[in-house]
């Protein structure tokens, strides 16, 4: 299966946790069919980008990046390569290769959608959850100013609101 397909298989499959949440899940459904480039940045209509929240549920902290060119504290994440198989995996690897953590898990379901602006285009922003293993350890990438954790109560006082809301339905998910 392509990646496109595997793409609009888990948002044919996934059962949104409120009305909101199923009017983008459907309006992603709805620009995937009309764009069979819309996994790809080169899509100037907009594009399916695939992101995780790190957490570690133990110490009850989440991992978030200072991105390097948006300035602001975020969860990983970002565009789909030619190479990711899966929708998931493409989070997968982005969270690892953000967050320098080796053996994060995936949880198997998104938890929420997010669709925003970005210097580039829409992004169609399909969020995960990526839970870190005992004693991760973070190393911070190119793409990041900074890379911290931050106690789940703090992240409000920090973080863009999308961020802040894919928190609560991490949370409420764990």
């Amino acid at each position: 299966m392509s990646l496109h397909g595997d793409a609009a298989r888990v948002l044919r499959e996934w059962t949104a946790p409120d009305a909101g949440q199923d009017e983008l899940r459907r309006a992603y459904a709805e620009h995937l069919a009309a764009h069979p480039d819309g996994m790809w940045k080169a899509c100037a209509a907009g594009h399916i980008t695939a992101s995780a929240i790190v957490v570690d549920p133990a110490r009850g902290q989440a991992l978030l990046t200072l991105h390097a060119k948006l300035g602001k504290w975020l969860q990983t994440g970002g565009h789909c390569e030619p190479a990711d198989a899966s929708l998931a995996g493409a989070a997968l690897r982005e969270a690892t290769e953000e967050s320098g953590i080796e053996g994060l898990r995936l949880l198997p379901d998104p938890v929420a959608l997010d669709r925003h602006r970005t210097p580039c285009a829409t992004h169609l922003d399909v969020q995960y959850v990526a839970v870190a293993p005992a004693g991760a350890t973070e190393l911070i990438s190119d793409e990041s100013l900074d890379l911290r954790w931050f106690p789940f109560d703090e992240v409000a006082g920090v973080a863009d609101p999308s961020v802040v809301r894919l928190l609560t339905r991490t949370r409420a998910s764990l």
